[in-house]
């Protein structure tokens, strides 16, 4: 229940914040000597802090979901419709890098030393959106795009994918609160579908869960809590100057990982 406790806290803790929650998770089973946790368990803890953004964007979803499917005014469904489209395109640039690297990917993950230094260069990202000026732009096509390159690349374990969006983001002045919401919301569906396909791929392998359902549900529900409160603390960083900050500390841990795994 300790380790599971951990693993779930950093789940819901580095999803959000824009830390890495795969390279924390990474160096967490390396620390407490866990060769793999299960797919089961990791599969719900993504699941947990799925939860955590429908929770957190509650409002947002109910009135894309009422305009683009219910009975609503022209203009209000051409503009859900053009926000799930954008969140669509965003994804397009995960998709296509996870089904040509996904072996490349995957054996990342056994690199403990490899996830120390992509969180170094996540820091040094963060770190020089200090110097990027605000802005109050809507996040268009084009910006969709780049942030979905961004989150393509933080499929690499230790490269963060809300921080690479949120700076793409920042790069094209894009105001703070809608790009974070974009940010989250535009992650669902890869969380959805990526715990789909982990799910279907260990049914059809017959993989036996090392964890049981007990714990797994109970981590899950650990993520979810952890996870809304991480996103509430990053939406409030954001909306003053402190979002850098966050690339000290990654800078840190991931020298610390260079030097003690």
């Amino acid at each position: 229940m300790l380790k599971v406790t951990i693993l779930a806290i950093l789940q819901g803790v580095a999803e959000f914040l824009p830390i890495s929650s795969s390279g924390h998770l990474v160096i967490g089973q390396h620390m407490l000597g866990i060769e793999e946790p299960g797919m089961r368990l990791d599969i719900f803890l993504h699941l947990g802090t799925l939860a955590a953004i429908f929770a957190y964007y509650w409002r947002t979803i109910r009135t894309l979901f009422g305009a683009a499917v219910l009975p609503a005014k022209a203009e209000e469904r051409r503009a859900a419709w053009l926000y799930v489209a954008k969140i669509a395109a965003s994804a397009m640039p995960a998709v296509v890098v996870y089904l040509f690297f996904h072996d490349f990917i995957t054996g990342m993950f056994e690199n403990a030393r490899m996830v120390g230094a992509l969180l170094m260069f996540t820091g040094a990202v963060l770190i020089g959106t200090r110097y990027l000026p605000r802005g109050d732009r809507e996040v268009g096509f084009l910006r969709a795009l780049a942030m979905g390159a961004g989150q393509a690349i933080a499929l690499l374990p230790g490269v963060s994918r809300s921080g690479m969006t949120l700076a793409s983001a920042r790069a094209g002045r894009v105001d703070s609160e809608k790009a974070a919401e974009f940010s989250f919301l535009m992650s669902a569906p890869l969380i959805a579908g990526a715990a789909l396909l982990e799910l279907l791929k260990a049914e059809e392998a017959g993989a036996q869960a090392e964890i049981g359902w007990g714990l797994t549900l109970y981590g899950a529900a650990v993520a979810a809590v952890v996870g809304y409160v991480s996103l509430a603390l990053l939406v409030r960083a954001l909306r003053g100057s402190r979002f850098w900050w966050f690339g000290v500390y990654c800078l840190v841990a991931g020298l610390l990982t260079l030097i003690l795994v």
